[in-house]
């Protein structure tokens, strides 16, 4: 759900940016923890971003001013948690808008936001809360990648409202047609997404990726 360069007022801009400082700040912070404490994470932290860049570089037009596609978010969020996945977007968002023209610099701020920073945080925590209720490691991935392409898709649509509120039924009027907008590509997206992330975890299992730490507790220390 990029907003594309120039899209958003100065002062949106520039506030969407300065709200995702400290999450990156703290991204920053846990990957050098990671690459510090577990080096054989590489690989699989060089996956994770990959996977975001190819699914979320596959866009569809949909709101004037923004696009559909997948995020890619779920896979790196329940195998290193929200934080790691915020500087991933980061990178990938700032390559996209520099060399596929999508997205923005202007907008590069919010579009962290809702990509890298609230999806991965509302998956995050539903991945939790299917792991606390005795879900499989296959409900839980979907949860979360269905989770995560669909909180980015309401925060961007949030965001656009606050931007661009309806003449008559102010924020909550654009918010809602902006919703209802983006639900007819981006619900079908949310499932494929999921479903394929769900075989992506599988396959990595399947190779022993993971053979050093059970998948269940990747995100143990995701905070």
């Amino acid at each position: 759900m990029h907003i594309m360069e120039g899209f958003l007022p100065v002062q949106h801009s520039i506030g969407w940016g300065l709200a995702s400082a400290p999450f990156l700040a703290h991204g920053a912070y846990k990957i050098r923890k990671i690459l510090r404490e577990q080096p054989e994470a590489r690989p699989i932290l060089a996956v994770s971003g990959a996977y975001l860049f190819v699914l979320s570089a596959l866009k569809l037009p949909s709101v004037t001013g923004s696009c559909s596609h997948p995020t890619g978010a779920g896979l790196g969020t329940v195998l290193f948690g929200p934080s790691v996945v915020a500087i991933l977007s980061a990178i990938v968002l700032l390559f996209q808008s520099l060399l596929l023209a999508h997205g923005g610099l202007t907008t590069l701020g919010a579009n962290i936001f809702s990509m890298g920073i609230a999806g991965p945080w509302i998956a995050y925590a539903v991945f939790k809360g299917a792991k606390a209720l005795g879900a499989g490691i296959g409900v839980g991935v979907f949860l979360a990648a269905f989770v995560a392409d669909l909180g980015t898709y309401v925060v961007t649509s949030l965001q656009l409202a606050l931007a661009f509120p309806d003449p008559a039924s102010g924020m909550a009027g654009a918010a809602t047609k902006f919703l209802g907008i983006f639900a007819v590509t981006q619900v079908p997206l949310a499932i494929t997404e999921a479903l394929l992330t769900v075989v992506v975890v599988n396959l990595l299992l399947q190779r022993g990726v993971n053979k050093n730490a059970n998948l269940q507790n990747l995100s143990r220390s995701a905070l």
